[in-house]
């Protein structure tokens, strides 16, 4: 093999490595959830085809050619499912007509696995999954907006956005040969569209962080590619080889980290899942269950008899400042509240105190250690607190 397919077989394995991550993560909340279902319809058969290309390249049989062609005939069909999905509404009938009409042609010619009936064949499927592109961008234009959840909604555009990317680069894959491009450059559009739909378990970041890092990889990638090409003398086409092969290494190895850090945060030990997870029928008891955390282990239960060398009022008084006292941060520094706080956090050795109760004035003494004190920790604490104190309130 040369330098064009090794490359080519490399970013073939590549979309694929991005296509099986993907599918993973989702399948792991929910394969069999409907809209799932077809997400993963769709990533299987771009993994069929890369799988195809892979295998061809490897071992230039003519007959793996037919799983590149099967693949690229049902493209359409499954944007065309996806989208219906996404926007649960059909599609209109001729839209349906043509996709499938079109979907059975071209499954059929793909059994000619030859290349003797190119390029009109291969012509007629860039038309024909072209146009299964835009009748999905037409639908998701022509949306009703209002009929979707904000989540849906974001959901459908996110989707969509990695469409600009993908659709004129799998164009070029059948231009390859006009165009004079060393490297088939839709498995790099394909991994754009793993990291989009990997960002969606990411419900709080906009559609502008997933762009801007992968702009950011970009950018890395080329430099690195720029070095490359002054350390080595290289031709140009094989200084955009370099580019594509690093670029799709970046893309899987981010791809695996998110997708793994993604898994952490499902599988994590976090206050919300003790604030969800706890049947406890009163705030003691729910105190308690806390007590075995890991990320505070060992909270202290303060008692009113444990307090009874301090001024009651004064402790009303901070915690009513502040029902979450945080020693790096103290409502009060000075006078007898500051006086009272220090004492507090001297006695149990703690990072967090926590009101519970006021009658019997009840406290928490909670010692975090300090990497584990993110703004996160500290949001759940708050959380925290005020589960126990709205189950200390007499009903």
């Amino acid at each position: 093999m040369g330098p064009s397919e090794i490359g080519n077989l490399f970013l073939s394995a590549s979309a694929l490595a991005g296509l099986m991550i993907v599918s993973h993560v989702i399948s792991a909340r929910d394969a069999w959830a409907p809209l799932n279902r077809r997400f993963i319809f769709g990533l299987r058969v771009m993994m069929l085809l890369f799988a195809g290309r892979a295998l061809f390249i490897l071992t230039d049989v003519q007959f793996f050619r037919f799983f590149i062609l099967l693949g690229a005939s049902l493209i359409p069909i499954s944007v065309l499912i996806l989208t219906e999905g996404l926007l649960r509404r059909h599609a209109p009938p001729m839209a349906k007509l043509w996709v499938a009409g079109g979907t059975a042609v071209f499954a059929v010619l793909s059994l000619w696995w030859r290349d003797s009936i190119d390029p009109a064949r291969l012509a007629g499927l860039m038309v024909f999954q072209l146009s299964g592109f835009a009748i999905g961008g037409w639908m998701v234009l022509r949306r009703d907006r209002a009929s979707l959840t904000a989540a849906e909604n974001r959901s459908v555009e996110r989707i969509a956005l990695s469409l600009v990317l993908l659709v004129p680069l799998a164009a070029a894959d059948f231009l390859l040969v006009f165009l004079g491009f060393p490297a088939q450059t839709s498995p790099l559009g394909v991994l754009f569209l793993c990291w989009l739909a990997v960002s969606l378990g990411r419900t709080h970041t906009g559609h502008r962080t997933p762009v801007v890092s992968f702009m950011a990889i970009v950018v890395a990638a080329a430099l690195s590619g720029t070095v490359i090409a002054f350390m080595v003398p290289l031709t140009t086409d094989e200084t955009v080889l370099t580019l594509a092969v690093v670029l799709a290494s970046l893309m899987v190895a981010v791809l695996v980290v998110e997708a793994q850090s993604l898994r952490t945060e499902e599988q994590s030990q976090s206050l919300l899942r003790h604030l969800a997870e706890d049947r406890s029928r009163d705030g003691m008891g729910f105190l308690r269950g806390l007590q075995s955390h890991p990320l505070v282990e060992g909270a202290v239960l303060v008692s009113a008899g444990d307090l009874a060398g301090l001024d009651g009022p004064v402790l009303r008084h901070v915690f009513a400042v502040r029902p979450v006292l945080k020693r790096a941060d103290p409502p009060f520094t000075d006078g007898t509240e500051g006086d009272h706080i220090a004492h507090l956090f001297g006695l149990f050795d703690a990072t967090h105190i926590l009101l519970a109760d006021d009658d019997p004035l009840t406290l928490v003494a909670v010692s975090m250690p300090a990497l584990a004190a993110s703004p996160r920790a500290e949001l759940e604490l708050a959380a925290v607190q005020r589960m126990a104190r709205l189950m200390a309130i007499p009903r």
